[in-house]
């Protein structure tokens, strides 16, 4: 992946503990939160439709609808005004 679509370590490290999934939460532990983050950012910032997300980022129906769920539960919000 290019590095204009990757989150550098110092962002991940400023977000990683605000995300839903990660070990010792209630709920189930996402696979890998940082490359789920980085499909997002790989999409929106290479404005592609969902449809087209390439497939090492998982199935991208998948994909949408845990995007989806983050942005009503402010995932999002909080992740942006961290890194804003």
């Amino acid at each position: 992946m290019t590095k204009r679509y990757a989150l550098r370590d110092d962002q991940w490290e400023q977000i990683k503990d605000l995300l839903p999934g990660r070990t010792g939460t209630v709920g189930v532990t996402a696979k890998d939160n940082r490359l789920f983050v980085e499909a997002i950012l790989y999409r929106y910032r290479s404005g592609i439709p969902w449809r087209d997300l390439p497939e090492r980022f998982g199935d991208f129906r998948v994909v949408h609808t845990r995007f989806s769920r983050w942005a009503k539960t402010g995932v999002w919000q909080r992740v942006f005004e961290v890194l804003s």
